[in-house]
């Protein structure tokens, strides 16, 4: 299997995975991770289905993006913008569909595994380097500024979507909070141990990681 295909596969699978993830959010009630916090919290005051206004609110900030360092755009920001979204509104359908009335502890396993598949996913992209989505570029342009290692870009960013979306109007919970502390963490780890070993193999393993010390 060579590099690139394997690259592509981990962007793929990353971003759908990551998108299904955000269903069993929502299906647990927990609250969502930050920055569907701030979408849901704008889409709230907007007529459009979700899926759409998703799409719509990743192209305002695509421009950000591109005009601050284009690199981060490719397939998983096209992917993001415009599969992200409807994944995210089938998934919760699906879920609440099969399970209607789910019970405390089937909430609480559904927010943990949710919790560890977004930030499985989001390794795997980040990773596979073809693009990430307009929200996760903005923690990986600043690691690469020299701000800050990315676990705390990633910690600054979420605790500012989670505010910012709490005071628009939506329910933030135990799961919103842990994730804006641990997901940047829980992702690096994902990156050492799963992704940078998947993408480049045992022989270039160690010096990718020097490489991806940022993330």
């Amino acid at each position: 299997m060579s590099e690139r295909f394997r690259r592509v596969l981990m962007t793929v699978f990353g971003v759908l995975i990551a998108g299904f993830s955000v269903g069993m959010f929502n299906f647990s009630a927990f609250g969502m991770d930050p920055f569907q916090v701030f979408a849901h919290g704008m889409w709230i005051h907007s007529p459009l289905g979700y899926g759409t206004f998703y799409s719509i609110l990743s192209l305002i900030m695509l421009i950000f993006i591109f005009i601050i360092d284009r690199c981060k755009i490719g397939l998983g920001t096209v992917i993001n913008i415009f599969l992200l979204g409807y994944v995210v509104q089938f998934s919760s359908w699906l879920f609440q569909t099969w399970i209607p009335n789910p019970t405390l502890g089937l909430k609480i396993i559904f927010l943990c595994i949710g919790i560890i598949v977004m930030c499985f996913g989001s390794s795997l992209y980040f990773i596979g380097d073809l693009g990430v989505s307009t929200y996760d570029a903005v923690a990986l342009i600043l690691s690469e500024k020299k701000v800050a290692r990315f676990q705390y870009c990633r910690i600054g960013s979420d605790f500012i979507c989670t505010i910012f979306g709490y005071l628009l109007g939506t329910t933030v919970g135990i799961g919103t909070v842990i994730t804006a502390f641990f997901m940047g963490p829980i992702i690096s780890v994902f990156n050492r141990k799963v992704s940078i070993p998947f993408r480049y193999g045992k022989i270039k393993e160690q010096e990718a990681f020097k490489q991806n010390q940022t993330v």
